[in-house]
């Protein structure tokens, strides 16, 4: 099942993940997203910006009473990627290739929880590989247009879990806000003890009441793609 350049990685055991040397590769910010969400039983589940998929595959691992999930991805070869991996591990999935821009209308108020691990750099590529570097900068989407979208593909009362660097925290709160995505749950990362944060994680809830539970900060050695059977 594996094209050109392209290898498997194993987590939660005998499951894997397809990933290609010279494309973007997850990093542990995925992982710490998918610990990060909560799931509620028969929860319908959707993963933006999902790349090859590691967000969402690792959720359904760690959250099985899941009833569904969809991931959302704008590259052919990422969605392809994704396709072969729930393949692959028996995955019960759907795989969109397209903008978040352009979902299409089938999916307005559908889901009950999002997840998105977005591009959230905001320089231009300059020499990077364009395909790498939409998968970090916000070259083909923005902060504004991501929370445009999960509004309109939210259940009322349904919840986006996203993060963004800490030193956007305000622009990521005042986005959600804006769109009627009301901040409940908020967590910064740093990357030792006494570090300063350089990542934040938050919950919004669409038409939520106003009062964010602002978490214990955690500590993550930045160690790239470990952890993924937790």
């Amino acid at each position: 099942m594996l094209k050109d350049g392209e290898v498997t990685e194993e987590f939660f055991g005998d499951k894997k993940i397809i990933q290609n040397i010279n494309l973007y590769r997850f990093t542990s910010d995925s992982i710490l997203l998918s610990r990060f969400a909560r799931a509620k039983v028969n929860d319908i589940v959707a993963d933006f910006c999902s790349g090859s998929g590691v967000v969402g595959f690792h959720f359904l691992c760690l959250k099985p009473q899941i009833k569904s999930l969809t991931l959302f991805e704008m590259q052919p070869s990422l969605a392809d990627m994704s396709r072969r991996t729930a393949e692959m591990n028996g995955f019960n999935c759907e795989v969109v290739n397209c903008k978040l821009q352009d979902i299409s209308r089938e999916y307005d108020d559908k889901f009950s929880l999002i997840l998105c691990n977005p591009p959230y750099e905001k320089s231009g590529f300059d020499n990077e590989v364009y395909e790498k570097a939409i998968c970090r900068k916000e070259i083909t989407i923005t902060l504004k247009e991501i929370a445009d979208a999960a509004f309109k593909k939210l259940k009322f009362g349904g919840r986006l879990a996203i993060l963004n660097r800490a030193d956007r925290s305000a622009e990521l709160i005042y986005e959600l806000k804006s769109r009627g995505l009301e901040p409940k749950r908020m967590q910064f990362v740093s990357g030792g003890e006494g570090a300063k944060p350089y990542l934040v994680m938050v919950e919004a809830v669409k038409g939520g009441k106003e009062g964010v539970d602002v978490l214990p900060a955690i500590i993550n050695a930045r160690n790239g793609n470990s952890n993924l059977n937790q």
